[in-house]
């Protein structure tokens, strides 16, 4: 049994992407994995400052809100599920938030496998480089962790529209076979 957590940054409860996520989380449940899911929209979340008090606080955030309690759970997962709409071909602030201000304990982020998810208006491969990009930049910034998976919901905009998508199908059995 893995401890997985699921971090949806769609602004939109029932979104494609959310929607997504919520199949990789029913297909890792019905393998007996441990699901949390974080929905970054009702989270207080405030941007980086770049003040590194938390480098001389060991870990710290001087920023009084729901991120540090975020990468805590990170931490602690054998699994991370990054998931996001794609805006303007890359990943939405909300998610990018999160990633910046993992500055705190970036490096307490280690061995553990991480998968992304992520939904554009575009069906063409392009619209997601961005967004790939991103991730596999921060992947890259952190200790013996390894880009599982990607799932990618392409020509879906309005809510809904992911319902018969090759990308429903693969989040089952992705978070099926973690």
């Amino acid at each position: 049994m893995k401890n997985v957590l699921v971090i949806s940054a769609s602004p939109r409860k029932g979104g494609n992407s959310d929607t997504l996520c919520n199949q990789f989380i029913s297909g890792a449940q019905e393998a007996g994995h441990e699901i949390e899911k974080i929905n970054l929209r009702d989270k207080d979340m405030n941007y980086c400052r770049a003040c590194y008090y938390c480098k001389n606080h060991d870990g710290k955030c001087v920023i009084k809100d729901d991120i540090p309690e975020i990468i805590d759970k990170i931490i602690a997962a054998d699994v991370v599920v990054l998931s996001t709409p794609v805006y303007f071909y890359c990943m939405n602030a909300q998610l990018k938030t999160v990633i910046d201000r993992s500055v705190m304990k970036w490096t307490k982020i280690a061995n553990k496998d991480f998968y992304l998810i992520a939904t554009a208006a575009e069906e063409e491969d392009h619209a997601m480089e961005g967004t790939i990009k991103s991730f596999r930049g921060f992947l890259e910034c952190l200790t013996d962790v390894r880009e599982a998976g990607l799932i990618l919901g392409k020509g879906v905009y309005n809510a809904g529209e992911i319902a018969g998508n090759l990308a429903v199908a693969l989040a089952y059995e992705t978070g099926k076979n973690i």
